[in-house]
């Protein structure tokens, strides 16, 4: 879903029991670095609104800017777009990435030295679930992390 910048959507379910689905938010920004910092702030500052709990808040915000950075530094994309999904007690966070690289980003094992490779495993950790799919064959990916069980 390509978003324009600064666009944020909110979606409040309309029955009792007509969607699980309670909240939604999401926003596109530019494949550039200054980008991972603004979308930690979006991120934060959603999830702050919907009143999550703090330590929510940051890890969700930790685990976007890996991800954010990865798609930066990893893909050929132009524009990286951010989707966050809450409901029931889950948190799912979405990354979009419009990468032609086929590769999948997998979890790599840094040594002590290396500046880099401990993002993935940070996820990993931090996610309940997590997870990459191809979004077509035009190209891209969407890496995703689920939160949960969390109660607000």
């Amino acid at each position: 879903m390509a978003l324009p910048r600064g666009t944020t959507v909110l979606a409040l379910p309309q029955e009792d029991g007509a969607d699980t689905e309670l909240l939604w938010a999401g926003f596109e920004l530019p494949a550039h670095d200054a980008a991972v910092v603004d979308a930690r702030r979006r991120v934060h500052r959603q999830l702050r609104r919907w009143a999550f709990p703090p330590e929510v808040c940051d890890t969700a915000q930790l685990l976007v800017s890996e991800l954010f950075t990865n798609a930066v530094l990893h893909s050929d994309s132009s524009r990286i777009s951010c989707l966050m999904h809450g409901g029931g007690t889950r948190l799912r966070i979405e990354i979009h990435d419009q990468g032609s690289e086929s590769a999948v980003p997998l979890p790599c094992w840094a040594t002590p030295d290396d500046e880099h490779g401990r993002g993935l495993l940070l996820v990993d950790t931090l996610s309940e679930e997590w997870g990459v799919d191809r979004t077509g064959e035009e190209g891209g990916r969407v890496v995703w992390v689920e939160l949960g069980p969390i109660s607000t």
